[in-house]
C-alpha cells in the first residue's frame, strides 16, 4: 500500500501542479457520473412510480387540461433525470484543455532549463515530462468520462421514452 501511494506522488510530482488540477477536476466528474448513476437506479424509479400513479388515479384523461398534467408530470420527472448531465459534459470538455496547459507549463520548464543549462538533457528531461504526463492523464479521463457519459445519456434517452410512452391518453 505504501508503494502505491509513493508512486501515485512521484507520479503527481513529475506531472507538475496541473496535474493536480486534472486529478480534481477527474474526481468531481467521477462523482457526477456515479450520482447521475444512483439516481436512475433508485430516486429515478420513485419519481416515476408516483407521476404514474398520480396520472393512473385520475378520473379524466383526455381533455387539454389533462394534456397539459401528463406534460407536466412528464417534464418535471425529465428536470430531476437531466440534473448535472451538462456539468459532466464541461468537465469531459475541460479535461483535455487541463490537460494542454500541463504542456504549455511543461514547455516552460524546458525553455528555462535550455535558457539556464545551455541544453543540458538531464535538465530539460524533467520539463518535457511535465510536458507529457499532464497531456496523458488530461486525455486518459476525458476518454473515460465520454464512455461513461455516453451510457448515461443513451440511458437517460431511455427513461425519457419511457416516461412519454408509459402517461398515455388513450384510457
Amino acid at each position: 500500500m505504501e508503494g502505491i501511494i509513493i508512486a501515485i506522488r512521484s507520479f503527481l510530482e513529475a506531472g507538475g501542479d496541473v496535474l493536480y488540477l486534472i486529478a480534481a477536476a477527474t474526481f468531481v466528474m467521477w462523482a457526477l457520473i456515479f450520482e447521475r448513476m444512483w439516481f436512475i437506479n433508485t430516486e429515478h424509479k420513485q419519481d416515476v412510480g408516483k407521476a404514474l400513479a398520480y396520472w393512473e388515479g385520475r378520473p379524466e384523461r383526455n381533455s387539454w387540461h389533462a394534456h397539459m398534467i401528463r406534460l407536466r408530470l412528464i417534464s418535471e420527472v425529465n428536470v430531476k433525470l437531466q440534473a448535472n448531465m451538462s456539468f459532466i459534459k464541461t468537465l469531459i470538455s475541460l479535461l483535455p484543455l487541463l490537460g494542454l496547459l500541463g504542456t504549455v507549463t511543461g514547455m516552460v520548464q524546458v525553455f528555462e532549463a535550455m535558457t539556464y543549462s545551455g541544453g543540458n538533457a538531464r535538465s530539460m528531461a524533467a520539463g518535457v515530462s511535465a510536458a507529457t504526463i499532464p497531456t496523458m492523464s488530461g486525455m486518459v479521463a476525458t476518454l473515460s468520462g465520454v464512455l461513461a457519459n455516453t451510457f448515461i445519456v443513451s440511458k437517460v434517452a431511455s427513461e425519457e421514452s419511457y416516461m412519454e410512452d408509459t402517461l398515455t391518453m388513450d384510457h
